[in-house]
């Protein structure tokens, strides 16, 4: 007998409570999964070695500032750039006219005229629209508010010659302008300039020695190479200077390209050219960088100071190298060269091996701003007839002559932007 009060539910129908819980566990469910797919993608689980580019860098204008909070889509730092897996030097320089240089050499008041090649009456304007894409990994784009916040409180110093001149300005060029102008100043001198960035604490240096270790032309220039006397064995005079920085960037190359042949001292300068001996570029070099080895290794906390070596910057003065038989060194030139791992003489690998083997063997690690590469594609990145010469800007006349044209020192915007680029993604 069924009771009356009892019914039995109809077939086909689940019950209102056991619907309302099916509907919720499902819900839970999928509340649960999605959830889980946010873990994955925030956490970055899935090691990716590139994402899409984005060039959306804003132009430097009056508010400029505000322009750098609002264009936060350039400021993201969630996909970390890894040094140790990727082969900066393999890739390609791509032409990218909707890249926006972040300064020029009129809106930036800290180039030297040797590298103001707009300035200077260069025609030509595709060389700072060219990106470097390595092939294995992407390079972040240079955000300045990024590099003002890993500075905040710290001292950088660029140490070395004219070619680390170029590098420094370049950095400096990069961030002053999202800075107030209150909040900025230069002290420039002969040997040690100094920019500070006040509101981050901050100083970006430059230390002028070309050989790193001491010589006679150091300070005062010898125009005679053939008079030029390095002291390999002394570095502590120059070095002083160098402590107590929280970055160090070092590089020494060119200067001692100069001649086949290096006059070498031990001992003091007050016995004249007595005692010098002569020795073969890259013998001179190993004796010198393991002198700065040494200072590093015995001076420098690992702990409290990073250290990076810029490779070698590529001279360009034999157009033959990439096959301009009619041409005079890099004078005219307006492309890169596209042909892949083209290796020029102006880049002495005997020289970087040297580095190699020297840093190799050091206590303190070393970290090197790979470029040499990469510059050398760059023929048309030059000041070429585009600078000065004694402190005056080349006439018309000059710049019509090739033999003029600086192909050692680079064009700012230009190249160097690229090396801080490869730079700060290491930091």
């Amino acid at each position: 007998m069924i009771i009356s009060g009892i019914m039995k539910p109809s077939r086909g129908k689940l019950p209102l409570p056991i619907t309302i819980i099916t509907i919720s566990v499902l819900l839970f469910i999928a509340v649960l999964y999605a959830e889980r797919l946010s873990f994955f993608s925030s956490k970055s689980i899935f090691k990716f070695k590139s994402c899409p580019r984005k060039n959306t860098k804003p132009k430097p204008s009056d508010k400029r500032v505000e322009e750098v909070v609002v264009n936060a889509s350039w400021i993201d730092d969630r996909f970390d750039f890894d040094p140790e897996e990727c082969n900066v030097a393999n890739g390609k320089w791509v032409f990218n006219h909707s890249m926006k240089p972040l300064y020029s050499d009129i809106s930036c008041p800290y180039i030297d005229r040797q590298f103001s090649c707009i300035k200077n009456g260069r025609k030509d304007s595709d060389y700072p629209y060219w990106e470097w894409q390595p092939e294995d990994c992407t390079l972040p784009q240079f955000n300045p508010q990024l590099a003002l916040k890993k500075l905040r409180g710290k001292r950088l110093l660029f140490v070395g010659d004219s070619l680390q001149r170029n590098q420094w300005e370049s950095f400096v060029c990069l961030v002053e302008w999202v800075i107030p102008q209150n909040q900025k100043s230069m002290k420039l001198g002969s040997i040690h300039s100094v920019f500070q960035a006040k509101e981050y604490n901050a100083t970006i240096e430059f230390y002028w020695a070309p050989y790193l270790v001491e010589s006679n032309t150091d300070i005062n220039i010898i125009g005679d190479t053939k008079k030029r006397i390095i002291k390999v064995d002394a570095i502590a005079e120059r070095a002083k200077n160098w402590t107590g920085v929280d970055i160090l960037v070092f590089n020494t190359y060119v200067w001692w390209m100069s001649s086949a042949k290096i006059k070498s001292l031990w001992g003091s300068f007050s016995n004249g050219e007595e005692g010098f001996e002569e020795f073969d570029a890259p013998v001179a070099y190993k004796l010198a960088l393991r002198t700065w080895a040494n200072w590093v290794d015995t001076t420098i906390n690992p702990n409290k100071t990073r250290v990076f070596f810029t490779t070698m910057s590529p001279t360009h003065t034999r157009s033959e190298d990439w096959g301009n038989m009619e041409g005079v060194k890099c004078f005219n030139e307006t492309k890169p060269v596209r042909k892949k791992k083209h290796w020029g003489t102006g880049s002495d690998k005997s020289i970087m091996s040297v580095v190699t083997k020297v840093v190799k063997r050091m206590k303190v690690p070393v970290t090197f701003i790979n470029i040499t590469q990469i510059s050398e594609y760059r023929i048309d990145g030059h000041s070429s007839v585009y600078t000065e010469n004694g402190g005056k800007l080349l006439t018309e006349e000059e710049r019509a002559d090739p033999q003029n044209a600086d192909c050692i020192h680079w064009c700012l915007p230009g190249v160097p932007d690229t090396w801080n680029q490869i730079f700060l993604a290491m930091l």
